[in-house]
């Protein structure tokens, strides 16, 4: 018996939850591949350099 129940649960429909879309979001695609964490530091070190810069260089 828990083998016919293992085999209805791999052949079941994912619920509509996020579950479904992070196994979307999870298939190789072509394309650069840059951490989550890169992304926020070059965009914090964007911001950092132009507050320096409207700091040294006032208009």
């Amino acid at each position: 018996m828990g083998l016919v129940m293992s085999s209805k649960k791999k052949n079941a429909p994912l619920p509509a939850s996020s579950a479904g879309l992070l196994r979307f979001f999870e298939d190789e695609t072509r394309g650069i591949k840059v951490k989550p964490e890169i992304v926020l530091g070059i965009a914090g070190a964007m911001i950092g350099i132009s507050i320096i810069i409207r700091i040294v260089f006032p208009a």
